[in-house]
């Protein structure tokens, strides 16, 4: 088993001032084995954070990072899955599924992270399985006018299946949800299992994309 961090779109100093205290205290150090950053870090405190949570940093370079150091695109591999990273701005509109598809295919990646929207999405298409782990500070966006939810997403990686727990900040409560992909290859992939406990134990409810509030606030205190 392998949990893979996938966090970005942090916009701070720019459009906020730190990660949300609840999600500091979740993200302890040593249950994580590898973050995968959608990009927009912007500073070099962020990226000390992170690791601080883990020593196997990946990081994309979104289009407010001035790292040079950081790619335009990386691919990870945890056989047999291979994880495309993107920040997004290669896709026309951001966040268009069949550019994503496109992305996907060229890359020749099992699951695609990108981010750029600052909303969370998690949805299979065409045999590939697509995370934006939205902005895990809840900075604003020109995309919309709507609010903004904190979040950020961790894969449970196991083989050919890997289970997507999404953090929301919703009223003030982590809450999470979960959504389970399996590669093509190997049997049917994109199911929802109905009851779960996240990653080691970790109270909630397993609940489809469509669904926008999870039922349960998480325990706090990490994994």
């Amino acid at each position: 088993m392998v949990l893979v961090l996938v966090i970005g779109d942090f916009h701070i100093p720019y459009r906020t001032h730190d990660l949300p205290a609840k999600f500091k205290k979740l993200l302890v150090p040593g249950k994580i084995q590898q973050i995968v950053c959608t990009g927009n870090v912007c500073d070099k405190e962020t990226y000390e954070y992170l690791r601080t949570v883990a020593a196997d940093v990946n990081v994309v370079r979104g289009d407010y990072d001035e790292d040079p150091k950081y790619p335009l695109s990386l691919t990870l591999s945890h056989s047999p899955i291979r994880i495309g990273v993107i920040h997004g701005q290669q896709c026309v509109p951001t966040g268009d599924i069949d550019s994503l598809a496109a992305v996907a295919r060229q890359m020749d990646v099992d699951v695609l992270v990108s981010g750029g929207t600052h909303k969370f999405e998690a949805t299979e298409y065409n045999g590939h399985f697509f995370v934006n782990p939205g902005s895990a500070t809840g900075a604003w966006t020109g995309l919309s006018n709507d609010p903004v939810i904190p979040s950020f997403a961790l894969l449970d990686i196991q083989g050919p299946v890997v289970t997507t727990y999404v953090y929301q900040l919703i009223e003030g409560e982590v809450r999470v949800e979960k959504i389970e992909y399996r590669r093509p290859s190997e049997s049917v992939h994109g199911t929802s299992v109905a009851g779960y406990g996240g990653p080691a134990g970790i109270d909630g409810r397993a609940l489809g994309r469509s669904s926008p509030i999870p039922t349960r606030p998480v325990k706090e205190g990490g994994w």
